[in-house]
């Protein structure tokens, strides 16, 4: 490792947010030396439980994280935990850049050194997860952050994502969301390990919750977990020390059976597919230059080429490079 990267890892490692901030910026921008970084980090990693909180717009997810990071910090001395929140947020149509910027409303959380709060874009990518947000994942995993809290754009239905990254995942839903849980895909109800019905004062929230019990009825887990229900009012703090109980038993009930590794299996299956189709596309792409691309596309158009063979003969091409 060369000895720059190495020192950025020590003090990244030792608590200097401005390295931590600039190993995220790197990391996410795709800066010069990212893959090195990323390769020299990972050894470090692994030792931060991830939770993915997902849902659709509304439910107050950005309220919850902030209430769960306030609790997690006020934990007694074994169990106060450093705490990093990623925020994948829409991404702006002019900037590229995250609307809501770093969580405004969760700026009384920036004088704790214990809570790192990231905003990312998704620059349009599909499943609510900005790309590299795993990677960015890796980096505050890296840092020696105890949680990491990923909460994602709540389009509610391509967040089945999140699954392949969060170690534990939490849906969030609301009462009054029209036809409720039956509104929500099947995927992503599948992929909860926890439910929470959040402004769980209003009417209704009785009715999704039978809603929910009537869809765990259906299907039953090939890890054998009935994933609670936990009900809260994030605005008030309450039933927030419920849902790190039911996360808390989560984690215990992972340790059974190698659950916890064979778990991290599956999400590496996929993410590493996924990894490799994000490598050998940028490779197509450099390969072939816009005008070149354009001059192959207008050739399909008119019908003087067909798509397929031409998607063979690139495919080969840059199995050879």
């Amino acid at each position: 490792m060369n000895q720059p990267i190495q020192t950025w890892i020590e003090q990244l490692r030792s608590g200097d947010v401005r390295a931590l901030a600039r190993a995220i910026s790197t990391v996410e921008n795709r800066a010069p030396g990212w893959s090195e970084l990323l390769k020299a980090l990972f050894p470090h990693s692994g030792k931060a439980r991830v939770l993915g909180l997902t849902g659709p717009p509304g439910a107050g997810k950005s309220t919850l994280v902030d209430q769960m990071a306030r609790f997690y910090r006020k934990g007694k001395d074994k169990d106060k935990r450093t705490v990093g929140i990623i925020a994948v947020d829409p991404t702006s149509p002019y900037t590229g850049g995250a609307i809501l910027g770093d969580r405004i409303r969760m700026q009384e959380h920036f004088s704790d050194p214990g809570i790192y709060i990231r905003s990312m874009a998704t620059r349009g990518s599909l499943g609510g997860l900005a790309r590299t947000t795993a990677d960015v994942s890796t980096v505050l995993d890296a840092s020696g952050r105890d949680l990491i809290m990923i909460e994602t754009v709540g389009v509610g239905q391509d967040e089945v994502d999140i699954v392949r990254l969060a170690d534990i995942t939490i849906l969030i839903l609301v009462p009054g969301m029209g036809d409720d849980v039956q509104t929500i895909k099947a995927g992503i109800m599948e992929i909860a390990d926890i439910f929470v019905i959040n402004k769980s004062d209003r009417d209704g929230s009785e009715h999704v919750e039978r809603e929910i019990r009537t869809l765990q009825s259906l299907a039953v887990r090939h890890d054998g977990w009935t994933p609670p229900i936990v009900k809260t009012v994030a605005s008030q703090g309450v039933g927030i020390e419920e849902l790190a109980g039911a996360i808390a038993e989560y984690e215990a009930y992972l340790q059974k059976e190698n659950l916890a590794l064979n778990k991290s299996v599956e999400n590496w299956q996929e993410r590493l597919v996924e990894m490799l189709r994000d490598a050998m596309l940028e490779k197509a792409r450099t390969q072939f230059e816009d005008g070149n691309l354009a001059r192959l596309a207008a050739e399909v158009a008119e019908h003087k080429r067909d798509p397929y063979t031409l998607v063979e003969e690139i495919a080969a091409s840059v199995g050879k490079h």
